[in-house]
């Protein structure tokens, strides 16, 4: 790893200013493994959907109360992702390596034993805080050991991870559910969490050096109000979905409580967010910011997390209606929804190494402008045409297009965004990246399935039958999340990708 190194004060961390010209064998199994404990915190995230109606019946408990096993994942990461830029200054590469996965296996292991739900929604936030740090590591760490010219085709790897995995957690999980019952999920992911956990405390080696700035408190507990916040208020919006049915006075009664619990929540992280920006940017003039917001002084990064932000919402949102039309409307079980979207995240995978050295020879736009327009394009497809009728291979191929759609754009614009800071703001970049994509995820799925909500109950009210009225509320949700898309087509014409300056910030545009 290259030795040249740069402060720009006495408090600033150190960080290699250049990357090695050529990944050394330690560089590259330090990223081969955060590749691995990755796929293995993503895998054990998707499977949890699938799971839920079957938890609702073994443990007894209401939908809404089912519901706090994904709310609770969420929260914890809108919590812990916007503070891991500095602890991924502060603390070494190992030491977060090690923190993370013995955060994820001891929450698996606890949920693999939990005698009943209080305890399973416990693990699931001792789970999420594991998972939380991983990601942003990994990216601040690619960013840091990996030449520019080489960038994208590593990038293309974290895509794989990031589309596999979603692609086999719910096969796998509903394979698991049909022979051998829900604790079974944690126990088969338990021993491939505790060898990662194993050989990455033994083969992870210490990259960078590290500040010693303390932590402000007062920063950590303004991010946990208004990130969590704005993601529990936004959880409660499409809450009411997949409960059971109540006389009218208690759905009154629980609808009243649920609107003053969303205006509550997002009102409080709101308030909690403005006052965690002001705290950022007084802090980062001494260099000891939480989240240090001088990330978006590039114009580039700050386009590209723009573009990542509503993608996300899109994709987010889509991912999870999908699934809902199919079994409430078309019909199609669990098991056979996850093999429908089981091509389009293989597809997703496999294109990531292709559309990295794309990326790195090419740049963005030849990969951006195609990908936004098929993105906005299958969107407009669904919208328009799906109906209580529509075949499932139709619904196979659209969703496979789609997914070669994100392919081409997540990539790049994971690659530009943070290959356009300097440095010293990687783990900055990263966790501002992750902490855009959970929120505008969260913000995504709760809009769709409210839209698919009302739609549907208000074409009930007008007399259509159930499963037509399902199609009608799809088609509003769809509708939306194409219009919410189309400014990604002009969004890809303005990103660029960073010009490859050795010895200073890539290509940073003020």
């Amino acid at each position: 790893m290259a030795a040249d190194l740069r402060a720009d004060t006495n408090s600033t961390p150190v960080m290699p200013s250049t990357p090695p010209a050529v990944l050394g064998p330690a560089e590259t199994r330090v990223i081969w493994l955060l590749l691995s404990a990755a796929f293995v915190a993503i895998l054990n995230e998707t499977t949890m959907g699938v799971a839920i109606p079957h938890l609702i019946d073994d443990l007894g408990i209401t939908a809404v109360a089912a519901q706090w096993l994904t709310t609770a994942f969420m929260l914890t990461m809108a919590v812990v992702i916007p503070i891991t830029g500095f602890l991924i200054r502060r603390f070494t590469t190992r030491s977060m390596f090690i923190a993370a996965m013995s955060l994820f296996t001891l929450g698996t292991l606890i949920a693999f034993l939990s005698p009943g739900f209080p305890l399973l929604v416990v693990a699931r936030v001792v789970q999420a805080s594991g998972t939380a740090i991983m990601m942003p590591l990994l990216m601040t760490t690619l960013m840091t050991i990996v030449p520019p010219q080489s960038r994208g085709r590593m990038m293309g790897r974290v895509s794989i991870v990031m589309a596999l995995a979603p692609a086999i957690g719910p096969t796998m999980s509903g394979l698991i559910l049909d022979s051998l019952g829900w604790r079974w999920i944690f126990g088969i992911i338990l021993p491939i969490a505790v060898v990662a956990l194993t050989v990455g405390a033994r083969w992870i080696t210490n990259l960078g050096e590290n500040t010693h700035a303390p932590i402000d408190v007062l920063s950590v507990i303004l991010s946990a109000f208004g990130f969590g916040g704005l993601v529990y208020g936004l959880s409660q919006i499409g809450g009411g979905e997949g409960g059971a049915e109540v006389s009218s006075a208690d759905a009154a009664a629980a609808g009243m409580t649920s609107t003053i619990s969303l205006v509550v929540s997002l009102s409080i992280g709101a308030v909690a967010l403005a006052l965690f920006i002001w705290r950022q940017l007084a802090l980062q003039r001494r260099d000891v910011a939480l989240l240090d917001l001088r990330a978006f002084r590039s114009l580039n990064f700050s386009l590209s997390i723009a573009q990542i932000g509503v993608m996300s919402l899109a994709f987010f949102g889509v991912i999870t209606l999908l699934p809902l039309y199919m079994q409430r409307v078309l019909g199609v079980s669990a098991l056979e929804t996850g093999l429908v979207v089981l091509p389009g995240a293989l597809a997703m995978g496999l294109a990531g190494p292709l559309i990295g050295r794309i990326y790195d020879r090419w740049g963005t736009r030849v990969l951006l402008i195609p990908g936004s327009l098929i993105i906005v394009t299958l969107l407009w497809f669904f919208a328009l045409t799906l109906s209580d009728t529509t075949p499932v291979w139709v619904i196979a191929i659209a969703q496979t297009a789609l997914s070669i759609g994100l392919a081409l754009s997540f990539t790049p614009l994971f690659t530009a965004s943070l290959g356009s800071l300097e440095p010293r703001f990687y783990s900055y970049g990263s966790a501002i990246l992750g902490t855009v994509q959970q929120v505008a995820g969260a913000a995504g799925v709760a809009l769709l399935i409210t839209l698919m909500s009302t739609g549907t109950a208000s074409a009930i009210a007008d007399g259509v039958p159930e499963q037509v009225a399902g199609a009608a509320g799809a088609h509003l949700a769809f509708t939306v999340a194409a219009i919410i898309a189309m400014p990604l087509v002009v969004g890809a014409t303005l990103i660029r990708k960073p010009a490859d300056v050795v010895g200073g910030p890539a290509g940073t545009a003020h």
